[in-house]
């Protein structure tokens, strides 16, 4: 006969191997989504920046000094808020402490009352939901919590800066500052000697002043930022893997140039970059500075048109294209599809988000429409309607624009300036309600008679759950 005993032994370390195993899995899922994107870092125990003294007992929470780590229970248990939810979850997130883990979530169930077990992203939600008002100091114990896997996160939080977003909405996306590299001034090579291509693969294309240049996905999958110049324009390319964004922006502001890199963190499933010379962090899908001390100052980068396409159909339009050479400096799987194969083919995200519609599923594709001259006016357009609607009239502020979508399924925005539009004439051009041909190029609408012409106008795809996060006052069309 098995004693009483023993079966409660037994039982703790099932119990114990179950929430091990879970534990491995989540992390297993994020691996697996990104494959080794950069520097991957593991959390290490607490401290190496001293917290702010009031916040010390969550630090020794995940304390290997158990009895500390008792004490610490006690007091947060005793004196318990929500906001401590979201302090107990950061701690946790740094730490590798044995039983680290364990001791929050059974802390978290008994002072909430909730039954959400070792499901980290389920804890999220819930703590989010009651919207806590977070403690003073919270952003000094931020910056040195993350501070413990790489000092210069230290600089982000520090001194208590100012922002635009939610701080406890920020969380750190498990790489180094930079740990996914950016790919600087990288080496392009013409057309035809881009072999490793095939036609069907998907590039995201600029083209400006005349120069035409194509970024593979399968390469930005791996670096997500390309800080190039293009028809003489320095632009940074930033490509939110999460949520399926590939912008270009203006690098300058009022003669100002902005040198920008990954931050390690992410807002809402969005990639939050830094620049480098104030330590903000700036929203990808904003451009602009959400957190630091550019805030409030008005920077806002100017959004340049990309298209995202297929190399074949960019080469035909573009024939005299460069595009990124497979020398990166990186050793890296640059096949097709490699980068975040399981995310892409899965609904499911990674990191939870706060704010969600289901107007449509989480990754479906919008091409997002924004103007900053029109801040309070954003537009999602489903990419199925507009497969079905090759030629979509519509307005944005006070700007009348219209959407081509070719045969690739790739879209291009212009401005109309009353003109209307019925069909495609051929692959490179569209009729007007007038008869008049227009042709299609990379910066404008041509009118055959050499009469007219309609500028192109800024536009990206975009994951919905990503868009609708940021812009939650969005307008769809589906």
């Amino acid at each position: 006969m098995v004693s009483s005993r023993t079966r409660i032994r037994i039982c703790l370390l099932s119990a114990l191997v179950v929430m091990l195993v879970i534990a491995a899995l989540r992390w297993k899922a994020i691996v697996d989504a990104v494959g080794v994107v950069g520097e991957m870092v593991t959390a290490r125990d607490m401290p190496r920046r001293r917290p702010p003294a009031e916040f010390q007992r969550y630090f020794d929470l995940v304390s290997p000094d158990i009895d500390a780590a008792n004490r610490a229970v006690s007091v947060i248990e005793a004196d318990w808020d929500h906001s401590d939810g979201i302090l107990l979850l950061e701690v946790g997130r740094v730490s590798q402490t044995w039983g680290a883990w364990p001791r929050i979530y059974r802390l978290l169930t008994r002072a909430t009352e909730q039954s959400h077990g070792m499901d980290v992203e389920s804890w999220w939600q819930w703590a989010w939901s009651k919207n806590p008002e977070m403690p003073t100091g919270y952003a000094a114990f931020k910056a040195a919590v993350y501070s413990q896997l790489d000092d210069r996160f230290y600089e982000y939080f520090d001194e208590d800066p100012p922002a635009t977003i939610r701080l406890e909405e920020i969380r750190w996306g498990g790489v180094l500052q930079d740990g996914i590299p950016p790919l600087k001034d990288p080496v392009r090579v013409a057309a035809e000697r881009a072999e490793y291509l095939d036609d069907d693969n998907v590039i995201f294309g600029v083209a400006l002043n005349d120069e035409a240049v194509a970024y593979p996905k399968r390469i930005l999958g791996w670096h997500e930022m390309v800080k190039d110049t293009v028809g003489g324009e320095s632009i940074n390319g930033v490509y939110c893997t999460l949520c399926g964004s590939m912008i270009v922006y203006q690098t300058t502001v009022d003669d100002m140039h902005y040198e920008l890199g990954t931050s390690g963190f992410l807002y809402r499933s969005n990639k939050l970059m830094y620049d480098h010379a104030t330590k903000s962090l700036w929203s990808t899908l904003l451009g602009e500075p959400v957190v630091g001390p550019l805030v409030g100052r008005g920077i806002r980068l100017q959004p340049l048109h990309v298209v995202t396409t297929t190399w074949g159909e960019w080469r035909r339009r573009h024939p005299n294209t460069s595009v990124l050479s497979l020398e990166t400096g990186y050793p890296r799987d640059y096949r097709e599809g490699a980068a975040y194969r399981d995310y892409f083919s899965s609904e499911k995200l990674i990191f939870s988000i706060s704010l969600r519609d289901e107007r449509l599923k989480n990754k479906d594709e919008v091409l997002a429409i924004r103007f900053l001259d029109f801040p309070d006016d954003q537009l999602a357009i489903s990419a199925d309607y507009l497969n079905e609607h090759r030629v979509y009239q519509t307005q944005v502020g006070s700007i009348e624009l219209v959407v081509l979508t070719d045969t690739s399924g790739a879209n291009r925005v212009y401005e109309t300036a009353g003109q209307q539009f019925t069909d495609w004439a051929s692959e490179d051009s569209v009729n007007d309600d007038d008869g008049k041909i227009w042709r299609v190029t990379a910066a404008a609408l041509l009118a055959d008679d050499g009469t007219e012409s309609l500028s192109r106008l800024a536009a990206h795809r975009a994951f919905w759950f990503g868009w609708y996060s940021a812009y939650p006052q969005t307008r769809l069309v589906k």
